[in-house]
């Protein structure tokens, strides 16, 4: 199944970031100082005064493979739970394949088989292992060891849910480098899904601090 992302929630807004940074000197909001708020957000995020961008978060729900939720985990200024095959047996056997792999194949291999059917088939018999891993280890090693150990046959491409929450500071470092060309297709993928549900929250509360991401 692909890799999905929901917006569970968000906190703040251009608004709130703004009069973060004006707590110095006054935060009380005139009409003049709303209309400045464009040109401040601009200016902070330009000149690395980032901190008022740590007041605003968003919120997420990610449906992802195991090799793209590394990858979050490497963001330690996000705050991360995740679904854990340690405390649980992993029943839903979720997975992902890759469809830029399409019909790809090798001369090793028999009529109408490709990489991509190889993947599925040593996922499915990975997860088969697992599943009986646990079942044999279980009455020797006890539930606990036997979970958290079968946990060696679950691929990089088995999916996980996380529960992924930034802060808009830490969501521009993620963006800038999981949102690139140079990142793995499919953490670039959940990048762009984010970017786009927070570009479309109803009444567009942080338009001016995305813009001052450079999107």
């Amino acid at each position: 199944m692909n890799n999905t992302v929901e917006l569970l929630g968000y906190y703040g807004s251009d608004e709130v970031i703004a009069c973060s940074a004006w707590t110095s000197t006054s935060r009380e909001l005139t009409d003049d100082k709303k209309a400045r708020i464009p040109a401040l957000i601009d200016m902070l995020w330009k000149n690395g005064h980032e901190t008022p961008f740590e007041k605003a978060t968003v919120h997420f729900l990610v449906n992802c493979d195991i090799a793209s939720h590394i990858h979050l985990l490497k963001h330690r200024i996000a705050s991360i739970n995740a679904e854990s095959a340690r405390y649980k047996e992993l029943k839903e056997d979720k997975f992902y394949l890759p469809e830029d792999w399409g019909e790809i194949t090798s001369d090793t291999f028999p009529k109408d088989y490709n990489w991509l059917k190889a993947l599925q088939t040593f996922t499915e018999n990975s997860n088969y292992l697992y599943h009986e891993c646990i079942k044999d280890l279980t009455p020797i090693l006890g539930r606990k060891r036997a979970k958290e150990s079968a946990r060696f046959f679950k691929t990089y491409n088995s999916q996980i849910q996380a529960d992924v929450m930034f802060n808009m500071r830490s969501f521009a470092n993620f963006l800038k480098l999981r949102n690139s060309e140079h990142a793995q297709v499919e953490i670039r993928e959940i990048a762009q899904q984010m970017l786009s549900l927070v570009q479309n929250i109803e009444g567009n509360p942080f338009k001016h601090t995305i813009n001052s991401f450079g999107y």
